[in-house]
C-alpha cells in the first residue's frame, strides 16, 4: 500500500512538473522569447533576394540576442521558405501567426508576394517591415488608397527608382533617347518602366521604343530586334537580375550597343551575364557596395554568410532588423505580451518614432518615412566595371 501511493505520488508529481512545463512554453509570446516571422524565396529563382534577407535580418539578431536580447528576451526568428509562390506565402505567413504565434513579420520580399502577405497581415494588425518589395501597393492599398498602418519598408519603391534612373540618364549622361523592355504584369517592373517613362518625358528623353515579355520567356531576340531598329542611346531594363542577364547577352549577340540601365532588381546581374557584355551599364541601388560606409557590415556578413548573398537587400534586412529591435524596445516598455495586440500595436506606433535614431547601413542620417511610410533617402548608382558591380556616386 504504501508503495502504492508513493508511485500515485511521484506519478502526481511528474505531472505536475510537465504541466507547469507546458504552461511555461507555451502561449504567444514563446516563453522568454519575442517570435519574429522571416520569410521569403530561400530556394527557386529568387533565392538570392530571400536568402540576403534571411541572413542580413538575422545577423543583426544574433547581435542582439549575444548582447542579452530585449529586456532580457531573445529573439527566436520563423523561419519559412516559400520559393516566390504567393499561394505559398500566403500559407506561410497563417501558420505563423496561427501555429507559430509571431509577434512582427520582417519581409516579404518580392513584391508580388508581399501584397498578398500584407492582405492577410492587415487585418490582424501585424508588424510588417519589409526591406525589399518595392512596390507602392505594399504600403498602400490600390483600390481605396489607404495606407496600410502596420506596414513599413527600409527600401525605394519603384516610382522613386524610375525617376532616379530617368533623371540620371538626361542629367549625368546626356541622353536623349530611350527604349524599355520589361515583364509585362510583375508589379515591380511597371512600376519603374512607368516612372521611368513619365520622368523621361519631362527631362526631354524621347521614348522611341517600348517591348514587353511574359513571365517565363527566355527567347527576347524578337523585342530586342525591334528596339535595335529604333537605335536608343539607352535601354531601361527595370527586371529581375536573371532575366536581364539574358537580355543583356541576348542584345549583345544581335549586335545592340545600346548603354543598359536597371534599377534595384539587377543585384546579382554579374553571375548572369559575361563581364564584357555588361561593361558600362547602370542600375540604381539603396546600397553602395564596396564603399567605406559599409565595410563594417561587409565584413561581419561576409564572416557569418560568406559573400554569395552579400547584395542591397541584406545590406536593408539588417537596417530592418535594427529598426524593429528599436520598436521592440519601447513595445516592451509598455508592459504588455510579446504576440498580444497591444503589444503588436505599440510596435506599430514606435516605429515611426525611434526610425530617425536608427543610423543603418543604407541610411547613416536615420530613417524618416513619408505618408506613404517610405523611407526618405539618396539613391547608389552603380556601374559595371570588369564584372563587378562598382559605386559611382550617390545621386
Amino acid at each position: 500500500m504504501k508503495k502504492k501511493l508513493t508511485k500515485v505520488l511521484c506519478m502526481a508529481l511528474v505531472a505536475a512538473l510537465m504541466l507547469a512545463c507546458f504552461a511555461g512554453c507555451g502561449g504567444k509570446s514563446g516563453g522568454g522569447t519575442i517570435k519574429i516571422g522571416l520569410l521569403g524565396p530561400h530556394t527557386g529563382d529568387y533565392a538570392v533576394y530571400g536568402l540576403a534577407v534571411r541572413n542580413g535580418a538575422q545577423l543583426y539578431f544574433d547581435k542582439v540576442n549575444a548582447a542579452g536580447g530585449i529586456n532580457g528576451k531573445q529573439i527566436e526568428t520563423v523561419v519559412y521558405d516559400h520559393k516566390g509562390d504567393s499561394t505559398e506565402a500566403v500559407t506561410a505567413f497563417n501558420r505563423m501567426v496561427d501555429q507559430d504565434g509571431i509577434t512582427a513579420l520582417l519581409g516579404d520580399v518580392l513584391s508580388g508576394n508581399t501584397i498578398v502577405v500584407v492582405g492577410e497581415a492587415s487585418p490582424v494588425n501585424m508588424p510588417v517591415i519589409t526591406p525589399s518589395a518595392t512596390a507602392q501597393a505594399v504600403t498602400v492599398n490600390e483600390t481605396t488608397g489607404e495606407v496600410y498602418s502596420n506596414v513599413f519598408r527600409t527600401c525605394f519603391i519603384d516610382p522613386f527608382q524610375g525617376e532616379k534612373m530617368a533623371s540620371y540618364a538626361a542629367e549625368k549622361l546626356g541622353v536623349k533617347t530611350a527604349a524599355v523592355i520589361y515583364e509585362t504584369g510583375n508589379d515591380y517592373a511597371v512600376g519603374l518602366k512607368d516612372a521611368f517613362k513619365a520622368t523621361c518625358g519631362e527631362k526631354g528623353v524621347e521614348i522611341v521604343g517600348e517591348e514587353g515579355y511574359a513571365t517565363g520567356d527566355v527567347d527576347f531576340k524578337a523585342q530586342l530586334t525591334n528596339i535595335m531598329a529604333a537605335n536608343p542611346d539607352v535601354v531601361f531594363c527595370p527586371n529581375y537580375y536573371q532575366d536581364d542577364g539574358l537580355i543583356i547577352t541576348q542584345a549583345r549577340e544581335l549586335g545592340l550597343t545600346s548603354t543598359f540601365l536597371g534599377g534595384d532588381g539587377w543585384d546579382g546581374v554579374c553571375d548572369y551575364a559575361s563581364a564584357e557584355d555588361l561593361e558600362g551599364c547602370y542600375f540604381c541601388s539603396g546600397y553602395a557596395a564596396g564603399s567605406a560606409d559599409v565595410a563594417e557590415f561587409e565584413a561581419a556578413y561576409t564572416a557569418a554568410y560568406g559573400t554569395d548573398t552579400l547584395n542591397m537587400f541584406a545590406a536593408t534586412a539588417y537596417d530592418a532588423a535594427m529598426l524593429l529591435c528599436a520598436a521592440l524596445e519601447k513595445a516592451e516598455a509598455s508592459g504588455s505580451e510579446p504576440g498580444s495586440d497591444e503589444y503588436k500595436q505599440a510596435i506599430i506606433d514606435a516605429i515611426p518614432e525611434v526610425g530617425s535614431g536608427i543610423a543603418g547601413v543604407t541610411s547613416k542620417t536615420g530613417y524618416t518615412f513619408d505618408e506613404n511610410h517610405n523611407p526618405i533617402k539618396q539613391a547608389s548608382i552603380m556601374t559595371v566595371t570588369g564584372g563587378v558591380q562598382t559605386f559611382v556616386e550617390n545621386y
